[in-house]
């Protein structure tokens, strides 16, 4: 099936562009996150009843997947796993919205003696935007906003007088939904990513407590665009965190609370949970994280506490659609089932909806909520942070691969170009002996 395929793999010379790279500089050093406990999804805790559909999250094991002729495949994540020092990871593979394998491999808590199961949850990072660029086309179909509507001044989304108030930069009135989307909002880094850098903010404005999302918005808000919107690209986790208060703000719901309602439940993505920030909220299916120096930074929130980099290095929570969703491999794979256009598990958008988020223009990345969608009609999106990786790579023919992890790799955002490598060789040599089944 796959033959030509794997050969141009061999000769193909992997080419990331500046964009492309710098999106994960953001987010390699950051902190990672912890999720709301006891939750299949957000507001699943009040469910008087499961559905036959919505268990399947509950009974997916290793042992599902547990079949002789891919042992060689699963030596070879092992051998990869030793290589980087991984201590857990967890793969999906789908093919035409079919689950057909998903298995954890290594420790989910090492410490604690627990093994890493097909079911486990783990931190997503900027894999949460994809989330987020699907409930906004959510709210297009429902024509509560357009791609076209403004975000900010009289007239925007956001235009409440505490924020029309900061305003430095006229040139922010003219900032679209779609901007946000495709990273064309004008916010650079050059005075740091603000939703990494809250330490830093809370000394320099004399604050008693980390920033709220509304105090960075005005902090923002108040300096000068670094290009005009809709001109130039520059990674934003900033702006993914805009769009999902410009969901609350439209949908009159908590951003969690609309994006479970109305793209994960529908979709029987189960198991997505938002994060929280230290070790003791976690939940109970949620893995242990590991960072590669173990190094200790200010608590967020309390900077003369020294903690951990992974557990209240950042306020992950407060990154919402930018990067605070935790979930295991095989949801992905289930969400992304949902989002394809394939009709074997029920699109929860539109065909018209799914072909703008995937549209491949002249080799730009300026996909919405992917990170690419390259020429060959490959569609990938990653996450990295400083103890987690992420990344989804769906193929034209109708195969999801996905790869979560719990270890965060000395090389930082450099390690996806490793992953989708891994995925590149797993898929040539084993596409065609995975079993017919589907596990959802």
């Amino acid at each position: 099936m796959h033959t030509n395929h794997c050969l141009n793999v061999k000769r193909k010379n992997i080419k990331d562009s500046t964009f492309y790279i710098i999106g994960f500089c953001i987010t390699a050093f950051a902190a990672i996150c912890f999720l709301r406990p006891d939750r299949k999804n957000v507001r699943m805790e009040n469910a008087s009843a499961a559905s036959s559909e919505d268990t399947w999250i509950d009974t997916l094991s290793n042992a599902s997947s547990d079949y002789v002729p891919l042992q060689p495949m699963e030596r070879e994540i092992e051998h990869f796993m030793a290589k980087w020092d991984i201590k857990g990871m967890s793969l999906a593979m789908s093919r035409n919205d079919s689950l057909l394998y998903a298995k954890g491999f290594g420790w989910a808590d090492m410490e604690m003696g627990k093994t890493m199961e097909a079911n486990s949850i783990m931190r997503i990072a900027s894999a949460s935007k994809l989330v987020t660029a699907s409930a906004i086309m959510k709210l297009v179909e429902q024509r509560r906003l357009t791609l076209h509507s403004l975000v900010f001044g009289e007239q925007g989304i956001l235009n409440s007088r505490d924020f029309t108030d900061a305003i430095h930069d006229p040139r922010v009135r003219e900032i679209t939904v779609e901007d946000l989307l495709k990273h064309q909002g004008g916010f650079t880094l050059g005075a740091g990513d603000p939703m990494f850098n809250t330490v830093e903010l809370k000394k320099a404005k004399q604050l008693t407590e980390a920033p709220s999302n509304q105090d960075l918005v005005k902090i923002v808000l108040g300096r000068r665009l670094g290009f005009h919107p809709g001109k130039g690209r520059r990674y934003s986790n900033f702006g993914y965190m805009l769009l999902s208060l410009v969901i609350e703000k439209v949908s009159g719901q908590g951003y969690w609370d609309f994006v479970s309602n109305n793209i994960l439940e529908p979709a029987g993505a189960y198991g997505f949970m938002p994060a929280t920030n230290y070790y003791d909220e976690r939940n109970l299916r949620e893995v242990k994280y590991y960072s590669p120096d173990a190094e200790l930074v200010e608590d967020f929130n309390t900077p003369s506490k020294m903690v951990d980099r992974c557990y209240g290095g950042a306020n992950i929570n407060a990154l919402m659609g930018a990067g605070g969703w935790c979930a295991s491999a095989a949801s992905l794979c289930r969400l992304v089932a949902s989002i394809d256009g394939n009709p074997g598990v029920p699109d929860v958008l539109t065909s018209s909806s799914v072909n703008l988020m995937t549209a491949h223009e002249d080799d730009e990345k300026v996909c919405l909520g992917w990170t690419e969608s390259d020429v060959n009609g490959k569609w990938s999106r990653s996450g990295t942070l400083s103890s987690a990786h992420a990344l989804i790579e769906r193929f034209p023919d109708g195969e999801c691969w996905v790869i979560t992890m719990n270890t965060g790799v000395w090389t930082g955002f450099r390690f996806t170009r490793d992953m989708s490598r891994l995925i590149e060789r797993l898929r040539c040599r084993y596409s065609n002996q995975m079993p017919s089944r589907n596990l959802w």
